[in-house]
């Protein structure tokens, strides 16, 4: 559905009335297009000191054309400077190894000069580690701070930018480096914001930038529309084999979308009792990448909340995907190093009116991600958690009015998120060098004023 108000807000005649009225004045997102082919289109500044700084200046020229220092002399790269330097597409800035408060002004030297010379879409990673690994007090506590700086700029950084924490949290996790900012560089992450996440040792990488899911199997449920089918598109476009579930009530528009990505089809209901079983059939040679995306809706007030209500969203929602992976782990169809990602919400984690039960399920899958993380890394699986926001939806489009209009404008980009946005989510948590991330959640919302 078309954001009107934000294609307004972008002609001249609506660029004033927005400045004049001081109302949200939203920039189109810069997204990723076919064709593309370097993460960044721009300059990106690197600075900070750190054995951080100098892994992402080691690989900057397969990001970028044009990469530069803070300092003359740093990390054997030009110095950018605000009086000639070019604007600024990226900024990596490594805060790893700040210790004491007084070294906390390495931010604003750094950040200050280079925000007044940003281009349109920016994006902003901040390198830090996980004050839970430090035994030093002040240390950790420094290392804590870096969220609230990260989470106050992506409020203050407008222009359709983004802003990240990544936590290195183990030596060796420097390699997953590049395929995280490969990711959160790009205009691949233009709807994810102030997040952070952490970065562990990951022995899989990938192999062709262009095709990284080349000769791996997909499975994606709920793929015949909305956010499913995008899912499914994207992970194609990456080079997977994809197997496209859904409802037999969806089969035609699922053989279709399957014809169109050269993959298969499957309708299967997943909550039928032999779900489990057919679906290990249908996948002789196994699996390597899982996507649970199939999800209902049943809203009520819990004060009219109906036990059938309850109980077709938690059997959806989150019995489902927990039964039909664990058949997929004990007949040995989810192969070693596989990825496993789960659609949750921002639901689970802020909650909503009427959604106690949506809510809950979602919540519950972030539960299975984090409870099933180091089982599954004994055999190099991942599992992670995707929660959109305000995605704009079929779903979405049928909300009142009111209501949308807030959904859109609640967040750090005031306006929605589109399913291309999770999509490209979930296909860089499907990636083999991914594996540096598991258990996490990565909230797919714009940095959204709900939750934490």
């Amino acid at each position: 559905m078309s954001d009107r108000y934000l294609n307004f807000a972008n002609t001249p005649a609506g660029r004033r009335l927005v400045g004049a009225l001081g109302l949200p004045a939203p920039l189109p997102l810069e997204r990723w297009v076919a064709g593309r082919n370097r993460p960044l289109e721009g300059a990106l500044l690197i600075g900070g000191d750190g054995e951080l700084g100098a892994a992402v200046a080691g690989f900057a020229n397969r990001l970028t054309d044009e990469h530069f220092a803070a300092r003359d002399d740093q990390y054997g790269l030009p110095r950018w400077t605000a009086e000639h330097g070019p604007k600024l597409k990226g900024l990596v800035f490594d805060a790893s190894g700040l210790s004491r408060f007084e070294e906390l002004d390495a931010l604003r030297q750094f950040f200050q000069p280079a925000l007044k010379n940003l281009g349109r879409c920016p994006h902003v990673v901040v390198l830090g580690r996980a004050p839970d690994t430090l035994s030093d007090p002040q240390a950790s506590s420094v290392q804590r701070a870096l969220e609230g700086f990260t989470r106050s700029l992506g409020k203050e950084i407008r222009r359709g930018g983004t802003v990240q924490l990544l936590h290195v949290v183990d030596p060796g996790a420097e390699t997953g480096l590049e395929g995280a900012l490969r990711f959160l560089l790009s205009p691949k992450s233009a709807y994810v914001s102030a997040q952070v996440l952490r970065l562990q040792p990951c022995a899989q990488q990938v192999s062709d930038w262009t095709r990284p899911l080349a000769g791996k199997t997909a499975l994606v449920t709920g793929a015949s529309r909305g956010i499913g089918a995008a899912i499914a598109e994207t992970l194609a476009r990456d080079g997977a084999e994809v197997l496209l579930l859904d409802v037999p009530q969806a089969k035609d528009a699922l053989d279709a979308l399957a014809s169109r990505l050269g993959g298969r089809s499957l309708a299967l209901d997943i909550c039928a009792d032999d779900a489990p079983a057919k679906l290990v059939e249908a996948l002789p040679e196994g699996v390597d990448i899982i996507v649970h995306n199939a999800g209902i809706t049943r809203d009520k007030t819990l004060a009219k909340m109906s036990e059938g209500l309850w109980e077709s969203v938690i059997d959806v929602n989150l019995r489902a995907p927990q039964q039909l992976t664990e058949a997929l782990l004990q007949a040995g169809a989810l192969r070693d190093n596989g990825r496993v990602v789960l659609i949750a919400s921002l639901s689970g984690i802020a909650g909503n009116v009427g959604q106690t039960n949506y809510a809950t399920s979602k919540a519950g899958l972030i539960g299975l991600a984090q409870s099933w993380a180091p089982t599954l890394a004994e055999r190099g699986i991942s599992i992670n958690a995707v929660a959109p926001g305000f995605i704009e939806t079929g779903m979405t489009a049928a909300i009142p009015f009111t209501i949308r209009e807030a959904g859109r404008r609640m967040n750090s980009m005031n306006q929605g998120g589109l399913p291309q946005d999770v999509a490209e989510a979930v296909a860089w948590f499907a990636q083999p060098g991914s594996g540096a991330v598991t258990g996490q959640v990565l909230r797919v919302c714009g940095q959204s004023l709900l939750g934490a």
